[in-house]
């Protein structure tokens, strides 16, 4: 009879015939063994079916195969031989297959295009390859063409085709402009799957002339460009919006085939304005988990890895405010061939039988067609012993000459399979691969493993002696393996010795003897126990072992399962661990660990570390546990448990604590119970039904606690219906036509039977309806479709069992899902209070209209133009959020004389609703900033002359200037003042009738018909005699000071620092100091230290909201010192949406512009030094901010509001006059009816605690304004 066996699979590089098949030999992977048998042909290595190369380079067609002989080589080419020797261009690497065709010297790639496979072939069969496909790859230019514009009305939809030249394999495409950067994508400009840029609404912003289409062909490393395409948008309006209509695909169904295994992409790009979500959904089923994505903000849904199952029908869902459309897309999923059983490489003995079986599936189903050594099987030569069954090859009774390679073909109209597989008949005496006389060592009582790989065609049997001349072993003391090993499972002292394996089979025999020793085990004798030391006393753990005479043993010790500290403290002895000078980090667990080359053992005890007691020395230590644990009283939901203390160590046992385990849902771990006092021995404790429980109990004193008390015995109580309901039950929809019932699921012994399921309920509240009712399985969520948007529902869930339900539940109030509100509000009017605020009231939307939980109102308002420069600018709207139901609010910061417009929406959990109808309002005129600068020039005996520059801000119609004058003598003591008013169209004036050689101090504002604005001060002298004046080379008509002096003392002021800045002149290297106090208050100044000879400090520390004095000085200079100046510190300053303060490159561009000022100070300060001025007076004057006033002090509102996007470090303080007062203006607003930016918040009692929100651009740069580091507008993108 013919013996069945199986062979195994090999990685070695000689052999590919080990595979499991039936009737074959198991083939031993020994490479001495493996060189002596003979091998038909395998195929190792070739390129793949479909070979694209680049047409720039040689190109090489991989064919490597080995086998015993080593196979020869041939090819053919398009169905016919190929002679490599009759072309010059072609050569085959030496012992490979693998040609080499050399374009680089002449050659040209689309010569060699064709269908190459290779043969390898020797003695015993012959192998092929794929059929390989080899392909040029191309990178064709763009066809020339011309481009018309594209002229698209605002809000229309629009589509720039690409159209890149076919290309092998097929390019990348992209969208860029001339700068090399991507163009921005969103859910509104998004790039389809062919190449086309889809827009779904237009945007004035959208116009440029660079829309180019780049398509990159990876195999070559090229890319192409096509022509720019320009597009112009122009605006109507009103802009009409439109529902969604979909752009691609188009009609409302369309197919798609994909093939098994490959990714499927289906895509939905729509256009309507607004821009429409798009959303999927399989019909009948949901999409797969794990493998679904989604790309392209939505448009395109991902499954990777499709089959079968995956065909059906997928909906996409584009939806807006105005409605929805949608596109099916019946997916049908075919497959190229695949494997189900590859044949297998069959070794046979001869006379043997088997098979070679090839199936494949495929849709449609593949065909099988055999080949024998690379030849249709119908015209193979005649075999005998081979048959042919449709997908199987039955060999029967085989002899030598059966030894060929069969090839296997499953194809069908998406691709094909192709495998080689060899039959090799050998017939080989028994050889035995174990090396002789090898030692094998076992521990005693351990199983012994002694091999006998052998290996002979037939299969030999294997016979095992101990001994050389014993008798053969047999018996249930003994397992022999089908691999020749002899498996000893108890290994004993007597076991040692010699033993004898024979192999033998009708071609011979063969033997080989091995030793077995048997050592005694190691043990720890006496192993490291439980220790309880004092701080700072010593400790030491003992370890002693023994051991088998002949093995070497090493010892270890860990603390808490890690090394050692890196400690002196510690000292391992030969049979010990020290540990000197114990503290409290030293407690844990110690491990001693004894390894030898052929056994571990390990022993582990806890340190603990307690305070020093004193006199006399009492040792505490954590009680001994408790034992004689005894259940009684056992009742269904009750029972008694009593126990014994173990002892207490020296410390009061203070409690017990009593722990359960469930060994029927979750063994092995023990949950707590219950705790009762030190003096309580026994307890009555709660059970639940369907628990098989034990107890133990654990003791705890000051120390700690006890280790835990050896387990009670079980007890099983029986199971009954649930005591509870799932708990946090809630209906929130998550779609607009769903709701999504949750629950928090019951723990395993809350069940209290087997079955645990859940009924859910739910019906519409308020409406005379059944309840609707299922039973799920143990889950924490069920999906209701096809609700009403956003409807009351009464919800309840029930959990039951087997053996009935639990009591009958609570029901709770949800929900299904919202939708975007659908009206906005009306009636909106604006009542302007006064130029820097304004109130807004709106009639509330219908709760019906709302379609979710209302959360508040949405501002939206933005400043059109300035109506005193008559200048429009587009700026960014900021946005109020008000809570709740409220239906008016203030809108805070607006700039006088300006107007502006704004809108009113509607918010619910969805989003926003439409906005109302833009509202238009102005502010009316405010007080004038102070004037640009004021220069005096021109000084005689009798005269000077003023210059003076219009208000950065003039805040409305400027009406006229005031100045106002008065003498200084040497002891800083004022005279009389001098009022002139100005007409607002001049702006010098030359001031007759001084006094001569006196100093003057100015002060100079502006009107309009509100009042004053803030005014700015310098001071000036005539001169003594005209005559004796020398004219300086540099700075003339500049007037120049008579004696030292401190002047334009200039404050920009923050929440809680301010800059100080000045002008000195008069001797060099002066110390200056810093004087400041808080203004009208009767308290010492401050006085800081001015580091060097700076003209500049930073005072922190301040209290924001605050109004300061400050002046400066000059040590050594009779204590002179400037006149006084009073500035505020300011509130906390709103923040964008955004704040680009926390992005990096806005941290790295203000670094740099950092260092350009640091280095442009020094230079300051150099040519300071070597007597050049630096004119901080002008500096100041055209940095100063006319926005920033003070907080009014009668009602807490603010006059002013600095806009987020100015990004400015600090707020700048006006100049006040000499009597040091604030100007006030009237406001009867209040704050608690101000609304919230993004991050704003509102307190309980309506104060207001955040900030607005909002973007606003730059007023274009007018006069000597003050200049600011530029923001970045594009981050550069990386070239792809």
């Amino acid at each position: 009879m013919t013996k069945k066996m199986s062979i195994s699979t090999s990685k070695t590089s000689l052999v590919l015939f080990l595979c499991q098949i039936i009737s074959a030999l198991d083939v031993p992977l020994d490479s001495k063994l493996l060189e002596e048998l003979s091998q038909p042909p395998t195929i190792t290595q070739q390129s793949p079916k479909d070979y694209i190369v680049d047409p720039r380079e040689n190109i090489v067609i991989q064919c490597e195969a080995k086998g015993k002989p080593p196979p020869s080589f041939s090819w053919t080419r398009n169905g016919t031989h190929f002679d490599i020797d009759k072309d010059a261009q072609v050569t085959m690497k030496p012992n490979s297959g693998t040609l080499v065709i050399n374009i680089m010297n002449g050659g040209k790639a689309e010569a060699y295009e064709g269908v190459y496979q290779c043969t390898a072939r020797n003695e015993r069969g012959a192998a092929i390859s794929n059929n390989i496909v080899v392909r040029p790859s191309r990178s064709p230019l763009w066809t020339k063409e011309k481009l018309e514009p594209n002229h698209v009305r605002e809000g229309d939809s629009l589509v720039l085709h690409c159209r890149p030249p076919v290309g092998l394999p097929p390019p990348i495409i992209f969208w860029m402009d001339n700068a090399f950067q991507r163009l921005p994508q969103s859910e509104r400009v998004s790039q389809g799957l062919n190449g086309d840029l889809y827009f779904s609404n237009v945007q004035p912003e959208d116009t440029r002339e660079d829309y180019i289409c780049y398509a990159r062909f990876n195999h070559t490393q090229t890319i192409q460009q096509k022509q720019p395409i320009s597009v112009k948008v122009f605006s109507t309006k009103p802009v009409t919006e439109r529902q969604p209509v979909l752009l691609t695909p188009t009609g409302s169904t369309s197919t798609k085939v994909e093939l098994r295994g490959n990714v499927l992409l289906l895509e939905c790009i729509a256009a309507g304005l607004p821009t429409p979500v798009i959303r999927w959904i399989k019909e009948g089923g949901e999409l797969p988990a794990n493998r679904t994505f989604f790309e392209n903000f939505k448009k395109t849904l991902k499954i990777i890895d499709v089959s079968e199952a995956d065909s059906g029908n997928y909906k996409c869902i584009a939806r807006n405010a105005l409605g929805s459309v949608h596109h099916v897309i019946s997916v049908t999923v075919k497959a190229a061939p695949y494997w189900i059983t590859a044949p297998r490489n069959l070794v046979l003995s001869p006379g043997e039988d088997g098979t070679l079986i090839c199936r494949a599936n495929g849709n449609p189903k593949p065909s099988i067609s055999w080949l024998a050594n690379g030849v249709p099987i119908a015209i193979a030569p005649e075999d005998p012993s081979r048959k042919v069954d449709g997908d199987t090859i039955i060999f029967s009774h085989v002899q030598e000459r059966s030894s060929a390679v069969y090839q296997c073909n499953a194809s069908n109209e998406y691709g094909y399979l192709l495998a080689n597989a060899f039959v090799n008949v050998l017939a080989e005496p028994p050889r035995i691969l174990t090396p002789a006389n090898k030692l094998y060592q076992v521990i005693a009582d351990s199983p012994a493993l002694l091999d006998c790989a052998y290996f002979g065609s037939p299969k030999p049997e294997i016979e095992w002696f101990k001994g050389v001349k014993g008798s053969i072993l047999r018996g249930n003391e003994y397992i022999f393996h089908d691999n020749g090993t002899l498996e000893i499972p108890v290994a004993q002292k007597n076991n040692a010795g010699t033993y004898t394996c024979v192999a033998r089979n009708e071609l011979g025999k063969i033997q080989n003897e091995v030793q077995l020793e048997i050592k005694d085990p190691t043990m720890i004798i006496k192993q490291p126990e439980y220790k309880v030391i004092q701080r700072y006393g010593q400790v030491s753990f003992e370890c002693v072992i023994k051991h088998d005479s002949t093995l070497l043993p090493t010892v270890t010790w860990l603390k808490d399962n890690d090394e050692l500290p890196d400690d002196e403290r510690f000292l391992v002895g030969k049979d010990n661990l020290t540990i000197m000078n114990v503290t409290d980090k030293d407690d844990g667990t110690y491990t001693c660990i004894v390894n030898t080359t052929l056994d571990s053992v390990s022993a582990s005890a806890v340190l603990t570390v307690v305070a020093a007691p004193p006199t006399p020395a009492i040792i505490y230590a954590r009680p001994n546990p408790p034992f004689d644990l005894e259940l009684t009283g056992q009742l269904e939901r009750s029972i008694d448990l009593s126990w014994l203390p173990g002892d207490e160590n020296n410390s009061p046992i203070t409690s017990f604590v009593i722990e359960f385990e469930d060994a029927l849902h979750e063994p092995g771990v023990w949950r707590y119970q219950t705790e009762v006092p030190g003096s309580q021995t026994t307890a009555q404790l709660k059970l639940s039904p369907y628990v098989n429980y034990s107890f133990r109990v654990i003791a705890v004193n000051r120390i700690g606690r006890s280790q835990p008390s050896e387990p009670s015995e079980q007890y099983l109580t029986k199971s009954a219906s649930p005591d509870e309901n799932p708990a946090n039950v809630q209906g929130i929809g998550s779609e607009p036509d769903n709701l999504v019932i949750t629950w928090e699921p019951l723990k395993g012994f809350q069940s209290n039977g087997p079955g645990l399921q859940y009924k859910v309920s739910w019906r519409q509240k308020d409406v005379d309806d059944e309840w609707t009712s299922v039973i799920v399985a143990n889950v924490s969520k069920y999906i209701v479709s096809g609700t009403p948007t956003f409807v009351p529902y009464e919800v309840k869930v029930q959990a039951l069992n087997d053996l009935g339900y639990a009591p009958e539940p609570s029901e709770v109030i949800g929900h299904s899902g919202e939708d975007l509100p659908m009206v906005a509000p009306g009636n909106v009017q604006v009542h302007v209070i006064n130029s820097t605020l304004a109130k807004v009231h709106w009639d509330p939307v219908p709760l019906k209209s709302v379609r979710g939980h209302l959360q508040g109102y949405k501002v939206y308002y933005w400043k059109v133009q300035s109506l005193s420069r008559r200048s429009r600018r587009h700026v960014e709207k900021k946005i109020l959020t008000f809570r709740g139901n409220k239906t008016f609010g203030m809108l805070p910061g607006l700039e006088p004389y300006s107007s502006y417009k704004l809108n009113v929406r509607v918010v619910n959990g969805k989003g926003e609703g439409p906005a109302s109808p833009d509202k238009v309002f102005k502010t009316p005129e405010g007080v004038p900033s102070s004037p640009s600068f004021l220069k005096i020039t021109n000084p005689t005996l009798d005269s000077l002359t003023l210059e003076w520059g219009s208000p950065t801000h003039p805040n409305g119609v400027l009406t006229s200037y005031t100045l106002k004058f008065q003498p200084i003598n040497n002891t800083h003591e004022l005279g009389p003042l001098v009022e002139i008013r100005i007409p607002a169209n001049e702006s010098s004036l030359i001031l007759k009738n001084l006094n001569y050689s006196t100093r003057y101090k100015f002060y100079f504002n502006a009107q309009t018909s509100v009042g004053s604005g803030s005014q700015i001060t310098e001071e000036a002298v005539t001169i003594m005699d005209e005559a004796g004046i020398l004219r300086p080379a540099v700075g003339a008509g500049k007037v120049q000071p008579l004696y030292p002096r401190i002047r334009n003392v200039t404050t920009a002021a923050a929440e809680t620092y301010a800059n100080i800045s000045w002008e000195y002149e008069g001797p060099d290297h002066a110390n200056f100091y810093v004087e400041y106090g808080v203004a009208g208050s009767k308290e010492d100044w401050k006085k800081e230290i001015v580091n060097g000879s700076r003209s500049f400090f930073v005072l922190k520390g301040l209290t924001p909201g605050t109004a300061y004095k400050v002046r400066v000085g000059a040590e050594g200079l009779s204590g002179f010192r400037s006149s006084e100046d009073v500035f505020e510190t300011g509130p906390a300053m709103a923040s964008r949406q955004v704040d680009i303060a926390t992005q990096g490159w806005f941290i790295g561009l203000m670094c740099a512009v950092a260092l350009l000022i640091l280095i442009l100070l020094i230079v300051c300060f150099i040519r300071r030094n070597k007597g050049g001025k630096y004119p901080v007076k002008e500096k100041e004057d055209a940095h100063a901010d006319p926005e920033i006033q003070p907080m009014k002090e009668d009602d807490g509102t603010f006059g002013e509001y600095s806009d987020a996007e100015d990004h400015k470090p600090l707020k700048k303080g006006s100049r006040t006059p000499s009597d040091r007062t604030v100007k006030k203006e009237d406001s009867d607003d209040s704050l608690v009816d101000y609304g919230e930016g993004v991050n704003g918040q509102f307190n309980e009692d309506g104060s207001f605690i955040g900030q607005y929100s909002g973007k606003k651009e730059k007023e274009p740069a007018e006069g000597n304004e003050s200049s600011e580091a530029p923001s970045p507008v594009n981050a550069m993108n990386s070239f792809v």
